[in-house]
């Protein structure tokens, strides 16, 4: 079991397992049992929409609505950007050990790579904009010379 703390700072637990999995599949109809299904795959939609995380978060995490006296309403409420990406790490880890202890290194490592690829990606994303001249793009667009980056460059 794997906990992170929500921005009013109440502690909640994820748990895999056989019935916090069905109990998923039964609201939402996704299996998470089955992270390789879909087209993109399951791991790829829970690594790319945060809507359907959250929905997924909210779904393993329903049975302790009531021991925080919260309706669905207010976890939402207090799932801001912090709390969701601990959630999602408690969430992805939760879903490594639930694996390897269930013998299924092959999804276990597919989970422990999507880690890693939203790691790799965030950095990669943020060192391409803080390498940006802000100053020449303005410049170049109030000017009108400026140059469309995504297009290659010509190879003489």
């Amino acid at each position: 079991m794997k906990t992170f703390n929500d921005a009013a700072g109440r502690t909640w637990t994820i748990a895999l397992n056989l019935g916090t999995a069905m109990a998923v599949k039964s609201k939402l109809g996704i299996d998470l049992l089955r992270p390789e299904d879909g087209d993109p795959p399951l791991l790829t939609q829970l690594g790319t929409d945060e809507m359907l995380l959250g929905e997924v978060l909210c779904a393993l995490l329903e049975s302790q609505f009531e021991k925080h006296n919260l309706t669905d309403a207010d976890v939402r409420m207090s799932f801001d950007g912090a709390t969701l990406l601990a959630a999602q790490k408690a969430f992805y880890e939760e879903l490594v050990d639930f694996f390897r202890s269930r013998g299924r290194t092959d999804r276990a490592k597919a989970v422990a790579a999507q880690m890693q690829l939203i790691d790799k990606a965030t950095s990669a994303i943020e060192a391409k904009i803080e390498a940006m001249d802000l100053d020449q793009m303005i410049d170049g667009a109030l000017s009108g010379t400026l140059r469309d980056s995504s297009a290659s460059t010509p190879v003489p």
